[in-house]
């Protein structure tokens, strides 16, 4: 509205050059003609698509199919005529090969697959006057490095949490206090070996969580940061995730497929999303999570733009309603995570006054947060991403 209001007075004041009438006439047909092209242009610059479609990790973006209380797209497609499509990946590596090829407007992209995403051109910054609820986000990731980058945001925070010990306490009397459960052989609370009944995640990014441990076991490697490692430390890193290998029963990607391995398999302990330990404890399974004491790696998830997003508007819509304090205390509530909008904290019957506190809200400063390993780093030259993702392959394959 200023830009047209100030082209207006400027026509106003050259009309008034050549006479008063003239001017009044003048106003009267460009007036006009404003009113009549200019909201026509503006209504279709900000036309609604009728559709969006997302990239998500599972048990992100919710309808209710699976528990009716549990549904934040039906609203949105209620309130804006814009389908909500949905394509669920378990690994960063899936997100950003999905995104690549195209044909996606959003992805709720954590910090091992943001910077990928951002250097390869594949997401756009936003307009954060787009997005107004975006002053509502928490203080701590508004200009997360995982998707801060060069000054502009390449997104909105969705939801973050920390990478949790999950552990079946019938094989646990006592809670593990150590990743070393995981990572070296050992007997457990019932006396029974670890070999076959631990799971490893499927993604390379897991080598963050190895480094995190060995900062702890062996802080003669001097590892400051788990995604800034140079060749020694990457080496020992290496060296350690070949020695879990044969205690391994499965390198899990799929959430889902991991709570069957809890469930049926004889599986009693892992690295874990909050999301599989809710689900099994919803299942009356005897399983509970820790932080150990060496910390956790963690997930900070952004909402992110295509480049070249077909549906833009509804995306911006999205990414609005996902920053509403409603919508945020029950995706936490459902996923096991934490808000980006504190505000949800309270007053959300399904995720309670005390579900943030239970999620990690105050372990905000105790978590690596995932971040794509890139070659420049504070220490000069470090290991890049591409490294991990081809040894880890190798280490999964036993080689």
């Amino acid at each position: 509205m200023s830009l047209r209001s100030n082209a207006v007075a400027a026509r106003l004041v050259l009309a008034l050059a050549v006479g008063l009438a003239l001017a009044g006439c003048q106003k009267k047909e460009e007036q006009a003609a404003t009113d009549a092209v200019a909201p026509a242009a503006a209504t279709a610059a900000e036309a609604l698509e009728g559709q969006v479609d997302i990239v998500a990790w599972p048990g992100y973006i919710e309808r209710g199919e699976t528990d009716k209380n549990y549904d934040w797209v039906t609203p949105f497609e209620q309130d804006t005529g814009c389908k909500v499509n949905i394509k669920t990946a378990g690994t960063s590596d899936e997100m950003v090969s999905l995104m690549t090829q195209g044909g996606y407007d959003l992805v709720t992209a954590s910090g091992d697959a943001s910077l990928r995403l951002i250097r390869g051109g594949t997401v756009q910054p936003i307009d954060l006057a787009r997005v107004p609820s975006f002053a509502n986000v928490d203080e701590r990731l508004k200009q997360g490095a995982w998707h801060f980058v060069d000054g502009k945001n390449y997104g909105t925070p969705y939801q973050w949490g920390p990478n949790v010990l999950m552990y079946n306490t019938k094989a646990f009397p006592t809670a593990p206090k150590s990743w070393s459960v995981v990572f070296e052989e050992q007997k457990l609370g019932d006396g029974k070996s670890n070999k076959g009944r631990l799971q490893a995640y499927d993604g390379p990014i897991y080598l963050a969580d190895a480094a995190l441990y060995l900062m702890a076991k062996k802080p003669e490697l001097g590892i400051k940061d788990p995604y800034e490692l140079n060749e020694e430390q990457y080496a020992a890193v290496l060296g350690l995730l070949r020695k879990q290998h044969p205690l391994v029963h499965r390198y899990w990607h799929d959430a889902n497929v991991a709570v069957q391995d809890f469930t049926n398999e004889g599986v009693v302990v892992s690295g874990s999303w909050p999301f599989q330990v809710n689900t099994l404890v919803a299942n009356q399974q005897p399983i509970a999570s820790v932080v150990p004491d060496e910390g956790a790696t963690g997930w900070a998830d952004t909402t992110m733009l295509a480049a070249n997003a077909k549906h833009p508007n509804c995306a911006y819509k999205w990414m609005e309603w996902s920053l509403n304090a409603k919508v945020q205390g029950d995706v936490a509530a459902w996923f096991g995570s934490v808000p980006a909008v504190p505000a949800a904290c309270k007053g959300n019957a399904l995720l309670t006054d005390t579900g943030c506190a239970t999620n990690g809200f105050d372990n905000f400063d105790k978590i690596h947060f995932w971040r794509t390993p890139e070659a420049a780093c504070s220490t000069g030259t470090c290991v890049p991403y591409s490294r991990w993702a081809t040894d880890y392959v190798a280490v999964m394959g036993g080689r």
